[in-house]
């Protein structure tokens, strides 16, 4: 049974992460997020969750207002054959979730090693991060070393990563 969004809170508490708790309606895009989030401090996030030709699941992490092309994509992923959307389906399946609330906390709700988990590796030097605790109605700011030992903990691999040049200067 996946993580509430209240146990996952419980959990970050008893790992001594401090975080700040908003709640708001729900979003479910960046434009709404930003919108109703826009004035929280710290770098707001978009997350994809993606499989591959293999069916490998990717969650991806990235600053709100990243441009990326999927064919060039795969690459950086290690992805093998297409990449594309997972289903909704396959999202409450693997996370736990529905669209709109998917964040890297999200894997918490995936057995370890069955979702790989992305960050855009900027988001890493930020001081401050937000992402859902498993809705779209609560946005948490944290900061982003706290997010990786979170899911470090329990048994998540983080792996950072660039965006391509060309999408870089498309963003």
């Amino acid at each position: 049974m996946p993580l509430s969004p209240d146990d996952l809170l419980t959990r970050l508490r008893e790992q001594g992460i401090a975080y700040k708790l908003f709640e708001h309606p729900p979003v479910l895009t960046v434009e709404a997020m930003m919108d109703v989030c826009g004035d929280i401090a710290g770098a707001h996030t978009k997350n994809l969750f993606l499989r591959d030709g293999k069916k490998t699941y990717f969650l991806v992490t990235l600053h709100h207002d990243a441009a990326i092309d999927l064919k060039a994509f795969r690459a950086v992923l290690g992805a093998r054959g297409g990449l594309s959307f997972a289903s909704a389906d396959a999202l409450r399946e693997q996370l736990g979730v529905e669209s709109g609330a998917v964040s890297p906390l999200a894997a918490l709700n995936a057995a370890p090693g069955s979702v790989k988990v992305f960050l855009q590796d900027s988001l890493l030097t930020e001081t401050r991060i937000n992402v859902h605790p498993l809705v779209s109605t609560r946005t948490l700011n944290l900061v982003p070393g706290d997010l990786v030992q979170a899911l470090r903990t329990e048994g998540h691999d983080i792996t950072a990563f660039a965006l391509p040049q060309a999408d870089t200067e498309a963003a």
